[in-house]
Order: C-alpha cells, then structure tokens, then sequence
C-alpha cells in the first residue's frame, strides 16, 4: 500500500499539482513517498492504539498496520485534496498568461518597427508576477535585438501594454543591465 499510494500521489502531482503550478510525476512520488513515511512513523502508533481501544480482540502490529494503511490513504487523500483546491488559481494564472501574450502580439504587430513586427506572433514571454505582471518579447528578423513590452493584462485593454527597450528576456531574467 505504501508504495501504490507514493505512485498515486506521482499522479496527483502531475494532473492536479500541490506544488507550483507544475509538477512531475518523479516530483510526486518523492513527495509522496517522504510524506508517506512520517504518516507510518508518527500517526500509525497513536491511531493503531486508538483502534485497539474499540477492537481489543486486534493483536498490536495488525492494529498498528491497518493504522499505516488509513495514514498513508490520509496522505493521498491530502494531496489530492491541496491539488484540487489549487486548480482555479492555477488555471486562472494560465488564462492570463494566455491573455497577456494574445495582447503584447496585438501590440508589438501595431507599434514595433517592421523588423520586429515580422516576428510579432513569435514571442517570448518572461512572468514577472504570475497572473500580474508579464513581459513578451519579440525579436528582429536577424535576431540581433528584441522589442520588449509589460503586459498588465488586469488593465484595460488600451492602458494594459507598454514598450519597455529592447533588452532580451534571458538578459533580463539575469538581472543585468
């Protein structure tokens, strides 16, 4: 049962994510073998001990495995549960996102020089603060240089895109200047 649920947790991760918005099946396995073991160290003996309170007939280690067991399912349980309460928000995050890059397109094709608008709908876009704040860039035709824009997608539509230089993404996740 340990190992199942480690495996089913691997799944939860990747389809409902507990963690971020994104995560790996390796990812939730790991998390959920970790989490899985100190469900079986610290909760199985207390709930163990509980059982046999209504179940004395149990012997102790039947007891204590039947206990591992319901802590282990708590776990998957658990996660599933953090996996779908998260889910609107992170498809929220994903809507703007998708927003942001249709508006800096539509913007870079409008005001960028010909150079650039000629790769307008081949962006590249760097999230600042997820579902807040995004810059896409677009690059020359020589992809020498980019047209860099903010996106606010939260905004309305004609205040919501703003040029900001020609420094590339890569550079500015760097935080160089």
């Amino acid at each position: 049962m340990f190992i199942a649920t480690a495996l089913l947790d691997g799944f939860i991760a990747q389809t409902r994510p507990f963690i971020g918005d994104r995560q790996s099946i390796a990812g939730g396995v790991l998390a959920g073998l970790i989490l899985n073991l100190l469900a079986v160290l610290f909760i199985s003996r207390p709930l163990g001990a509980l059982l046999r309170r209504r179940r004395p007939d149990l012997p102790v280690m039947v007891a204590r495995n039947y206990a591992g067991t319901f802590a282990v399912l708590l776990v998957s349980a658990g996660l599933a549960g953090a996996g779908l309460a998260r889910h609107p928000s992170i498809l929220q995050r994903q809507r703007a996102l998708a927003d942001a890059i249709t508006r800096a397109e539509a913007f870079i094709g409008d005001h960028a020089p010909a150079t650039f608008r000629a790769n307008a709908r081949h962006t590249d876009t760097f999230t600042i603060e997820a579902g807040t704040v995004y810059r896409t860039c677009a690059s020359s035709q020589d992809d020498r240089r980019s047209y860099c824009v903010i996106v606010k997608p939260r905004l309305p539509l004609a205040r919501s895109v703003v040029f900001d230089g020609y420094e590339p993404n890569w550079l500015f996740a760097e935080g160089v200047n």
